[in-house]
């Protein structure tokens, strides 16, 4: 038995194949070594703020309370819309906060989890983001000079293709090997003046192109059997989740009876038995 606060599964990757290790309390288990096998995990609805740790009656933002939802600048609008960065403004809520995090390189990149998506994610988080998204390909399409260069090539990309991961089919397995070099070829080209305008504003040193110096990465999933059904599991209503595990992908644990995002429930009270 392990017990204590949720968080998002660690992932590694070797020689393309995900490992998923789960950290409760003091403990940590090797999740991969639990398929196969019948979990009960038992959300009893104590949730700890993530960044204070005091005890709050809702989550906000995966894991905070009000107060520190309110205040952080991890929790601003621009965390979701990082062209909305008002740093450059002087209006940041925590300006030393975002020069570690949001005044950074940062990639963009396409990824084929459900189908083809764009996104973007801070230099050190790859291939982490890609992982927790379920993703079995990508391919980094530049390296920009901050957070919120990257949210501004990321909106000329999404007049051409997603920007949201269909979570459902990504789940089912369902997404078709896809030639990434070639699809990079094809949105650049269609976006291509408006990459020139933003160059042409914020100098040629503020997007750089990885065409000729990146590849393709494939990942491998810990899945016994995928499910032609989706039946989500929701622990607000239904606090012990017990089943068969069959797999892994993403942050979410694929059950004989039905999903459950791990991530969603970051700082919830949690006893995983096995």
């Amino acid at each position: 038995m392990l017990q204590g606060n949720l968080k998002k599964m660690s992932t590694e990757v070797r020689d393309g194949q995900v490992y998923y290790h789960l950290d409760l309390g003091d403990d940590r288990v090797f999740v991969n070594d639990l398929l196969g096998k019948k979990v009960s995990l038992h959300i009893d609805g104590t949730i700890h703020c993530v960044n204070c740790g005091k005890v709050t009656k809702k989550s906000f933002s995966q894991g905070f309370c009000f107060n520190c939802f309110r205040k952080l600048a991890a929790c601003d609008t621009c965390i979701m819309s990082p062209e909305k960065c008002h740093f450059h403004l002087g209006t940041c809520r925590e300006p030393e906060w975002a020069e570690q995090y949001c005044m950074q390189s940062h990639y963009v990149y396409l990824a084929n989890s459900s189908a083809l998506k764009v996104g973007i994610t801070r230099g050190d988080q790859l291939p982490t983001r890609w992982i927790d998204q379920g993703a079995t390909q990508a391919r980094a399409l530049f390296r920009v000079q901050n957070r919120r260069m990257s949210g501004l090539v990321e909106t000329l990309f999404k007049t051409q293709v997603a920007d949201k991961t269909n979570w459902r089919n990504m789940l089912k397995g369902s997404s078709v090997e896809m030639d990434l070099e070639q699809e990079q070829e094809r949105l650049i080209d269609r976006v291509y003046e408006g990459l020139d305008s933003l160059q042409h504003e914020f100098g040629l040193q503020s997007i750089t192109d990885l065409s000729d110096e990146n590849e393709t990465h494939e990942f491998a999933y810990p899945v016994l059997e995928y499910p032609t059904k989706i039946t989500s599991l929701n622990a607000e209503k239904k606090p012990i989740i017990e089943g068969t595990l069959m797999g892994i992908k993403g942050q979410y644990w694929m059950l004989d009876t039905g999903v459950i995002n791990i991530r969603k429930y970051t700082g919830y009270q949690a006893t995983l038995n096995f």
